[in-house]
């Protein structure tokens, strides 16, 4: 629950996703890793002789530096010992925590599942109201389970990436057809459930119900790239080193497992942010090996902006919010009014349908799906 100031960031306990080298991509925010012979005389064996050492081209060694940053990354040292960044850190979430409804008791299990679907590349700030009114109508897997998934794409509103609506709706009807209804504790029947993923299963099994997993959000791997790696920003995609380093620093017991997670989590958001880091502000500032380092600019390939205008995506959009506020199958013209761009506009509603979003009838007409 891929974050920063676009970025997911993910609820505590109850009582609390640039173009690189061969490194792969992050789902999240785009952030990425920081890589002359002797002559012969007579009688005399002419030494063997050897190549000059290559001069690296500019390419090559950009790509050097960019490998050796990433294996700094997600390696990193261990702290002598990890509990040094447990209580600063933890300390500092109990004073500084915000106050994010599914971070409330009276959340449940679902209302942290429900959260972790929507902060997935969107901000708290945006994710605040569409989550108020989706608890409000479906406070139980059942009640939405019992919706048409089209309900749950109208529901969705301008979040953005759209299919979440449809795996939440899915996990719903999964969790109602499997579980009572209930949203299960284990982490292999949370991962099991449709839609759900490494990092949502891990978020749900620590936030609700407050087991030992790492946690692993585009927050934490900043917080863990820099404190840990003395490196301005992790690879694009998580890689086993992380995970690795992750489990190492994991406190032994669960409540403290769980609000470590959701504190490093926080760090990342608020303060070890990815433009503007406060340092000032951070509680293990005198532990961070960036700062150590004298807080070295990420010196890899140039990180990688999303754009949004002029996208089929913004397309997909359009479209997808005159389906939401009609009350009736949509005919083609009023698609066609949103984009003057004809073939954009049909490749972006072919991807609609084809992404089960959007269901087309025998009459030409479109509607949200029912099915």
């Amino acid at each position: 629950m891929t974050a920063t100031s676009s970025t997911p960031t993910g609820p505590g306990p109850a009582a609390t996703p640039a173009a690189t080298a061969p490194a792969p991509t992050d789902t999240g925010t785009g952030t990425h890793p920081g890589p002359a012979g002797a002559s012969a005389t007579a009688g005399t064996a002419p030494a063997p002789a050897q190549a000059p050492a290559p001069v690296p081209s500019p390419a090559t060694d950009t790509s050097a530096r960019a490998t050796e940053a990433s294996a700094r990354t997600t390696a990193g040292t261990l702290p002598a010992a990890p509990s040094d960044l447990h209580r600063p850190v933890i300390d500092w979430f109990d004073e500084h925590a915000r106050d994010l409804p599914w971070r409330r008791p009276e959340a449940g299990p679902w209302g942290v599942m429900v959260s972790e679907f929507m902060l997935q590349q969107t901000p708290v700030n945006r994710v605040l109201p569409v989550y108020e009114q989706w608890l409000a109508r479906w406070p139980r897997p059942a009640d939405l389970a019992a919706e048409p998934p089209g309900e749950a794409v109208r529901a969705w509103g301008r979040l953005g990436y759209p299919r979440r609506a449809l795996r939440l709706h899915a996990a719903a009807c999964a969790i109602q057809e499997r579980h009572g209804g209930e949203v299960p504790d284990d982490h292999a029947e949370l991962l099991a459930l449709p839609g759900v993923g490494e990092y949502t299963a891990a978020a749900v099994a620590s936030f609700a119900f407050g087991r030992r997993h790492p946690v692993l959000d585009t927050n934490v791997r900043r917080v863990f790239a820099r404190v840990v790696g003395g490196v301005q920003y992790p690879p694009n995609a998580t890689t086993a080193a992380e995970r690795r380093l992750a489990r190492e620093l994991l406190p032994a017991d669960e409540p403290t497992a769980a609000r470590w997670a959701a504190a490093t989590m926080e760090l990342g958001a608020l303060v070890c942010t990815a433009r503007t880091p406060h340092c000032a502000r951070c509680p293990v500032t005198a532990r961070c090996a960036w700062r150590q380092a004298g807080s070295p600019a990420h010196d890899g390939p140039p990180r990688r902006g999303q754009t949004y205008a002029g996208t089929d995506r913004q397309v997909r959009g359009k479209l997808l919010a005159v389906l939401r506020e009609a009350t009736a199958p949509v005919p083609q013209r009023d698609l066609d009014r949103v984009w003057d761009e004809p073939v954009q506009r049909a490749r972006a509603l072919d991807g609609l349908v084809a992404d089960g979003l959007v269901e087309p009838l025998a009459d030409g007409r479109y509607r949200l799906p029912l099915t």
